[in-house]
């Protein structure tokens, strides 16, 4: 049996469609660009989240690294004292919230003070309140990017983590040495959350 033969203008057409499907195989295969590591957290590497995973940020030691303000938060408990500031970055600000560590008398007093009932909203407090409250520890922070980020860019700056754990929701990166999680959903980073080191231990 004579089998058909195949036209020039065919030939081309297989020649085209073979010469797409390898340029698409390159693009795909092409080396991705390095992923940018955040200018500013080597410095708050050193300044901030090394002190307090090593237990010895205070309030002051903070507000030296970022300005911020007092906030006083309310709660069925007593209440929670709050830094919160805004740490400029080139793709937008980030936001800090940390918590301020309080005997309970302390807390109480606060609360009584302000006026406030445990179901009241946050509520600031003066710049006056800084100096008296200078020495005390900070004991957990949370920083929350301007949007969801790269998590390869966190990886660029601090490194691969020591231990990743599957969430209900994402997955945490685990950084020991530094008492820091971050908190990504589909490779993207949503926030870090840091307290001393021998508390990341018992948790």
């Amino acid at each position: 049996m004579k089998l058909p033969s195949i036209r020039p203008q065919q030939w081309l057409i297989f020649a085209l469609v073979a010469a797409v499907f390898f340029a698409w195989g390159a693009w795909l295969m092409r080396p991705q660009p390095a992923a940018q590591p955040l200018p500013w957290l080597a410095q708050w590497q050193t300044d901030v989240l090394t002190p307090l995973a090593d237990d010895r940020l205070s309030l002051v030691h903070l507000r030296d690294a970022l300005e911020g303000d007092l906030w006083l938060q309310p709660n069925l408990d007593g209440a929670r004292l709050l830094y919160r500031g805004e740490l400029e970055d080139a793709q937008g600000n980030w936001s800090l919230e940390a918590e301020v560590g309080l005997e309970q008398a302390e807390r109480d007093s606060l609360l009584a003070a302000a006026g406030l009932k445990p179901t009241d909203k946050a509520q600031p407090l003066g710049r006056q309140m800084l100096l008296p409250l200078a020495n005390r520890p900070i004991i957990a922070l949370t920083l929350l990017p301007p949007a969801p980020l790269d998590a390869a860019r966190l990886a660029a700056s601090i490194g691969q983590p020591r231990l990743t754990l599957e969430l209900a929701e994402g997955q945490a990166w685990v950084y020991p040495e530094l008492g820091m999680t971050a908190h990504l959903q589909d490779d993207e980073l949503y926030f870090l959350y840091a307290v001393p080191r021998h508390l990341l231990k018992q948790r």
